[in-house]
């Protein structure tokens, strides 16, 4: 039997998920890894910059599957492939490392991140912080948190739980406005649309992916527009904002096309398109 070839990202997270999917699929796996133009730093400020090669390379042929961290997947996948497995889910939560609590943090503290959803949120509960840009890995990010370039920073538990990150102390972002980012602790195999991965599919994780996927497809939301979307129990809740903090809607319904239906009714569609006017490429 000839080795399925999965297609995956260098970094050391990715090829952390890679080897947790390769494990489970009871079968030969070699895994190539390959450079996208976000490892680069190249390309536009989208998600296709960490999945674009990587789909090139399966609709080559070159690779038979991909996985890569739901939150990176765009909402249009290249032609002939899907989503075809989402492994059980790891904590979807944001987490913040330098202190216990959003609400321990000093008057004005630093806060470092580089995403918009998750300035606009901090930003939502806490207008005096400051929130500063914040790039590169984990190992990175936590580097400049201990030479004081912020007082803390934001991550996501899920990466670092699959990098065996035990020795990183961290209080969870819990409040209704911490809502995370859609996929965010999830896994997706991507292949083409008519293959199978049932040895690491869960069906509650990919129940919850398709809603929240269908309700940032029908918001229009993209990487430059601060959204967060979580689907668990039934029950799928999000927020849509600005990155200043200073206007935002939250909502929970019991299915996608009803939240994202009271979402626009609410004006989430004009919130959403001030805040892409203004908004720098982000993470």
């Amino acid at each position: 039997m000839s080795a399925l070839r999965l297609g995956t990202r260098g970094s050391a997270l990715a090829l952390a998920q890679a080897r947790w999917v390769v494990e489970r699929l009871g079968e030969p796996v070699d895994i190539v890894e390959i450079t996208t133009a976000g490892d680069r730093r190249a390309g536009v400020g989208d998600k296709s910059r960490w999945t674009g090669a990587i789909e090139q390379a399966l609709v080559a042929g070159e690779i038979d599957l991909a996985v890569h961290s739901a939150k990176d997947v765009p909402g249009e996948l290249a032609r002939g492939t899907a989503i075809v497995a989402v492994p059980p889910r790891e904590d979807p939560r944001d987490v913040l490392v330098g202190a216990a609590s959003v609400a321990a943090l000093p008057a004005g503290a630093r806060v470092g991140t580089s995403a918009l959803r998750r300035r606009a949120q901090l930003l939502a509960v806490r207008p005096d912080l400051e929130v500063v840009e914040l790039r590169g890995n984990v190992d990175t990010r936590l580097r400049k948190l201990a030479a004081g370039e912020v007082d803390a920073l934001v991550l996501a538990a899920a990466g670092l739980r699959r990098l065996g990150r035990d020795d990183v102390a961290y209080g969870a972002l819990e409040g209704e406005t911490f809502v995370p980012a859609p996929g965010q602790g999830a896994l997706a195999v991507q292949a083409g649309a008519d293959r199978r991965f049932d040895a690491v599919c869960d069906a509650d994780a990919f129940t919850a992916l398709r809603a929240e996927r269908a309700v940032v497809a029908r918001l229009d939301a993209s990487c430059h527009t601060p959204v967060g979307v979580h689907a668990a129990g039934g029950v799928v809740r999000a927020f849509a904002g600005l990155p200043d903090g200073s206007e935002w809607l939250i909502d929970e319904a019991d299915g996608a096309d009803e939240l994202a239906e009271r979402m626009l009714a609410a004006g989430a569609a004009d919130l959403l398109a001030r805040a892409e006017a203004n908004a720098a490429p982000a993470a």
